[in-house]
């Protein structure tokens, strides 16, 4: 037996659909605004992952501009029909409005790190959908979504036959479910003459669950189980939370497991605040007498340490280059065109383009914040000439919600900022923002010399973000200490769905032409 520790993949790693091939597990899982797109990852023993590599080309053109926050790509889907495996996934281009404008892709590979095939659209009813592969047939699920005044944005979970060559619909579409509650995620598996469908229930936040439906027949109708299989909405001491949005695998001895996303949020004073995001979890399951799935740990709350059937054996991951894995970038890969580790060996240099809440040219690169207890590190030299040129060390969760420390420029000590004054002297600060939904404002402004690279640096502990910066051996302190909750999943009146990020950018508002050069980036989480 191993004994794995929930979460197994560890900040913002949502929506996961897991597939076991041979002795092998793989687990994908959303990326939205982010690339790369689909990240992957392998286990032997359930217990440890590492990166496998992502779904490279899942967009088409290679480009998420404009996608809003928390938009793009949405709960991949990964399956495998004995030779190679599938994935389908949609893409939202629309968030908060009652048209998601999604688009449902599938692309396919015979190994998860090597060439996916070129994304082919299929029937796009609504986000979250999922293949079913029986009997030598497709079968394509997905959520209807009804975006007609007084219609649900959840109007059920709907079955299409689909081509397996040319992916076209093969006759109809089923309604398999409706229901009250919210219902979206489905996944579906066949077991002792039933189709078993595994559903998302109540929404993605606190409130969200895994809950079964069964059939004798594929399309339906199916009946609802009694009592969710998995959710922690009724307890909040929990310290996994939001558990819900699963998915069932058979291991080689027979025994069941099932995946699921979860949070571990902080308690503040504002309440529950989930800033590393949603993350993947593994529970062992069993089958009642009645022929439905239940957690071998009895009740329906997920458990932390879960020993499963397998012997230890620990992962080693996937190397993707300079700025491969575990970088991220938005809305595109990184390119040389902004992002150089040629022209100076050992060091990032980032040219400047748009702001920090661009929807379309941030040049930014950023690792995911896994543990409550992080420090983030860089050294950087640039020399800014303009208030509208700034590079730095940043934490961020998206364009409303981020925490910047710049080196940048500022008018003479006592000088009014009155715009394009750099002419008659300036000064070059490392200057401290705090973005929050409704308001931005200047923590700091310190002046630093230019003739030496500066290292910033930034200590995170809990819901509290301390910068600073070395000077003469020692670190300076920058700013009081800021609320690093605000970068959640739970703060604020939008929907929020990814996780806090630590990373480097550099803007360039004019001219795009500004360029800083970074080095000996790490971030630690404990």
């Amino acid at each position: 037996m191993t004994m794995l520790h929930n979460p197994v993949v560890r900040g913002f790693a949502p929506d996961p659909s897991l597939v076991r091939v041979g002795e092998e597990y793989y687990v994908a899982t959303s990326s939205f605004e982010w690339f790369p797109t689909i990240p992957i990852h392998r286990s032997r023993d359930l217990a440890n992952w590492a990166y496998a590599g992502h779904v490279r080309g899942a967009v088409p053109g290679d480009s998420l501009a404009g996608v809003p926050d928390s938009g793009g790509v949405w709960a991949p889907s990964l399956s495998w029909d004995g030779e190679r495996f599938w994935v389908v996934y949609a893409i939202v281009r629309s968030v908060g409005t009652p048209y998601f404008d999604t688009d449902t892709y599938v692309c396919t590979a015979t190994e998860v790190d090597g060439e996916w095939t070129a994304p082919r659209r299929v029937a796009s009813h609504g986000f979250d959908p999922a293949l079913f592969h029986h009997e030598g047939r497709l079968w394509l699920l997905n959520l209807q979504n009804d975006h007609r005044p007084g219609g649900r944005r959840f109007a059920g979970i709907v079955l299409t036959e689909l081509d397996r060559g040319t992916l076209s619909p093969v006759g109809g579409t089923h309604l398999l479910l409706q229901h009250e509650r919210l219902i979206e995620g489905p996944k579906l598996l066949f077991r002792d003459g039933w189709f078993h469908l595994v559903l998302a229930e109540g929404g993605t936040g606190f409130e969200h669950g895994v809950r079964m439906a069964r059939s004798r027949v594929l399309t339906g109708p199916y009946e609802l189980d009694d009592r969710p299989l998995l959710t922690s909405r009724d307890d909040p001491s929990l310290p996994l939370q939001k558990a819900g949005h699963g998915e069932l695998v058979q291991l080689p001895d027979g025994e069941w497991v099932l995946s699921h996303l979860t949070a571990r949020p902080l308690r503040t004073p504002e309440g529950l605040r989930c800033t590393l995001g949603r993350e993947t979890a593994i529970q062992r399951v069993e089958w009642d007498a009645a022929g439905w799935p239940r957690m071998v740990h009895g009740g329906h709350h997920p458990a932390v340490e879960v020993a499963v059937p397998t012997r230890p054996d620990p992962q080693a991951g996937v190397a993707e280059g300079t700025l491969g894995w575990p970088w991220s970038s938005l809305r595109a890969a990184p390119d040389p065109s902004w992002a150089d580790t040629v022209s100076r060996p050992g060091w990032i240099r980032l040219r400047g383009r748009h702001g920090p809440e661009s929807r379309w040219a941030h040049s930014l690169l950023a690792q995911r914040i896994t543990e409550h207890r992080a420090e983030a590190q860089v050294t950087v030299e640039a020399r800014p000439e303009t208030f509208t040129q700034a590079a730095g060390l940043v934490l961020r969760y998206n364009a409303e919600a981020y925490l910047s420390l710049d080196l940048t420029w500022a008018e003479a000590e006592g000088e009014e900022q009155r715009g394009q004054q750099w002419q008659g002297g300036g000064r070059t600060v490392l200057r401290l923002v705090e973005r929050e939904e409704t308001s931005t404002r200047t923590v700091a402004v310190l002046d630093v010399a230019v003739d030496t690279p500066v290292t910033l640096g930034v200590t995170v502990n809990g819901a509290e973000a301390r910068f600073w910066y070395v000077r003469d051996g020692g670190r300076v302190p920058v700013g009081e200490p800021l609320d690093f909750g605000r970068l959640s999943d739970d703060h604020g009146s939008k929907l929020r769905f990814t996780g806090s990020m630590a990373g480097i950018h550099a803007v360039d508002l004019v001219d795009a032409a500004f360029t800083a050069d970074f080095t000996g980036f790490r971030l630690t989480c404990s």
